[in-house]
């Protein structure tokens, strides 16, 4: 029996909402992976998704910048309300929105080409040619990602001849070469060691206020260390969201104290 917690989002004082989710159902064909989803997301924090593997937390985050529209046979309802748009409407432009709502994946995919080209490929997608102007996002990017100072004598060698980590790194240069509003991260530190995994967690502690980013993970203790929010999914219910510090200490449902304290997941 699955319990459904208060769906209405809970009253944020401080922050203005970045994203609002109203009733988003979701479907692959048939079968319904989401189920009546309200969440509010604040601009300028972190807001972790945790839940058992399958509940739905990778499939919401894909919502949000439409990356389920390129699997066939998927249907969604609702509404997804970013910056007024509603992203699901028909005249979004979808290369647009993921211009102001960049992803990072959970394995580093830099593409086959030199760091140099990697961070530089979404300007140039957007329309920038300029040579200088290049060489200034790519720069400012991999400063942000904080990996400028480790590649900065090699932008010329291939993504694919860095580490793990800093590939992951290099990714998120990438995501940020483009000046995005949004950042979607959907467990960027699974496959990387513990230090690559520090790294990583110093640099969304640095990039909180300048973005908003949602992040995806199984990890209990990087959610609490990492997020301002979290939100409990189950068997593609929202069951609950709240600030972290609540959620990690006083839950309202059971079932997200249950999760959290490794009774079940």
């Amino acid at each position: 029996m699955v319990m459904i917690g208060n769906q209405t989002p809970p009253q944020i004082d401080e922050p203005e909402i970045e994203i609002d989710v109203q009733n988003l159902d979701f479907y692959y064909g048939k079968h319904q992976a989401l189920h009546d989803i309200c969440i509010s997301v604040p601009k300028g924090m972190v807001t972790a998704l945790i839940g058992p593997s399958g509940c739905g937390k990778s499939t919401f985050l894909r919502t949000l910048n439409r990356m389920n529209d390129i699997i066939g046979g998927t249907r969604v309802e609702g509404k997804i309300v970013i910056q007024s748009q509603d992203i699901y409407a028909p005249n979004i432009d979808v290369v647009m929105l993921r211009k102001r709502v960049g992803m990072v994946f959970q394995k580093p995919n830099p593409f086959p080409k030199s760091i140099f080209e990697n961070v530089a490929y979404g300007p140039r997608i957007h329309g920038i040619k300029n040579r200088a102007q290049l060489q200034e996002i790519v720069e400012r990017s991999l400063v942000r990602a904080a990996i400028w100072d480790e590649v900065k004598d090699r932008l010329h060698i291939s993504g694919l001849e860095l580490s793990g980590g800093q590939q992951q790194r290099l990714c998120i240069a990438r995501a940020l070469a483009v000046d995005p509003d949004i950042l979607l991260m959907d467990e960027p530190a699974s496959a990387l060691d513990p230090r690559s995994t520090q790294r990583i967690e110093d640099l969304i502690a640095e990039l909180r206020g300048d973005y908003t980013i949602v992040i995806v993970t199984h990890n209990m203790q990087q959610a609490a260390r990492v997020s301002d929010y979290t939100a409990f999914f189950y068997e593609g219910h929202l069951i609950e969201f709240d600030k972290t510090e609540r959620i990690f200490t006083k839950p309202n449902s059971k079932q997200t104290e249950d999760y959290i304290t490794g009774r079940f997941g």
